[in-house]
């Protein structure tokens, strides 16, 4: 009776996680498909460091992720592949760690195709925020998925074109004629780098401020807290005292941009304003080791290692693309004699 009891208890909370879950769009207004959603969890045993980046990706990938999946030994993909399907879940971002190499798969659910990157470097969110002197990470960056900017990947091979369509849909497309400045508040740079084959990783929060506007009028505006003013003799001396109104931050140094609508209290409508990018992590470089056509199975489309199928899709391309200019010759030649 005690297992059956226990097993009716685990089948409820299913039941109501799913329940949760639908409350949200499930629409994308923009594409009009369904709004990606992800599964981030781990194959096999993974040591401490490899565990919280496995959090941080979850972290970063939020709102439309599972931040508190659980996971066990015993589960397989299988498992997570039957999960999927009700919750809507299209993408999933997997963590290994075999032979002391740490790997992250990104497959499309349910039937691929799979990419396989090696993780060369990574840092911690933790780490990046003891290297900073004032690091910003709030709940509300979290509120809505971060902007994607992909750079250097034009011009690739089909590998590269198979990367980029993967990470632009793994997040909701955006429609800038109609999305709010307010909610682009976070943004997931990917550099590749075509000498190294290595792709830099990037998180990023994005923040407003208006320029011109000293620090501490801008925090009397955002925060409604009226300062210290025992020391000073007059209201004016707030403004006018050395180290109180000339904090400019460096507002030339930052690229400044003219809103179109108002954003918060302090960033206005047609007035100038900075936009600063900080780094919340975590931070990841990575090479693209393999593309399989399935999920985690199929057909090899890419493989780093083997150097005999490593460009056997390029020089497949190279040599249908010749063949179709000699054929385009030689009709054209019959052609240019007969009107001769």
């Amino acid at each position: 009776m005690a297992r059956w009891r226990d097993r009716r208890r685990q089948r409820a909370v299913v039941k109501t996680q799913v329940a949760k879950n639908k409350k949200q769009p499930g629409v994308d207004q923009v594409t009009g498909g369904k709004i990606p959603k992800s599964f981030v969890f781990a194959r096999g045993k993974l040591p401490g460091p490899l565990k919280q980046l496995e959090l941080d990706l979850r972290k970063l990938m939020l709102p439309y992720t599972a931040l508190k999946l659980k996971e066990k030994k015993r589960n397989n993909l299988k498992d997570f592949l039957n999960v999927a399907g009700p919750m809507g879940v299209t993408h999933f971002l997997m963590i290994s760690n075999p032979k002391s190499i740490p790997y992250l798969r990104v497959a499309r659910t349910p039937q691929g195709p799979t990419l396989t990157f090696q993780i060369k470097e990574y840092a911690l969110a933790a780490d990046i925020a003891k290297s900073q002197p004032k690091y910003r990470c709030t709940p509300e960056l979290f509120k809505n998925s971060p902007l994607i900017v992909l750079s250097g990947f034009g011009g690739g091979g089909q590998h590269l074109k198979l990367t980029t369509i993967m990470f632009q849909n793994i997040f909701p497309a955006i429609d800038i004629n109609s999305v709010k400045l307010s909610s682009c508040q976070r943004i997931v740079l990917l550099n590749y780098n075509a000498e190294e084959r290595l792709i830099d990783f990037r998180h990023y929060s994005i923040r407003l401020q208006p320029v011109g506007v000293s620090k501490r009028i801008r925090r009397i505006v955002q925060t409604h807290q009226v300062p210290d003013l025992r020391n000073l003799q007059d209201v004016s001396e707030f403004l006018t005292k050395a180290g109180y109104g000339s904090e400019s931050e460096g507002d030339d140094e930052a690229a400044t941009v003219s809103l179109p609508t108002d954003v918060d209290r302090v960033n206005k409508a047609s007035n100038k304003s900075a936009v600063r990018l900080q780094e919340i992590g975590p931070r990841l470089t990575l090479r693209l080791v393999k593309v399989e056509e399935g999920l985690c199975s199929g057909n090899v489309i890419f493989d780093e290692f083997d150097t005999s199928s490593v460009y056997s899709v390029e020089k497949e391309t190279d040599r249908e693309a010749a063949e179709d200019s000699e054929k385009e010759t030689s009709e054209d030649e019959p052609a240019d004699s007969a009107e001769d």
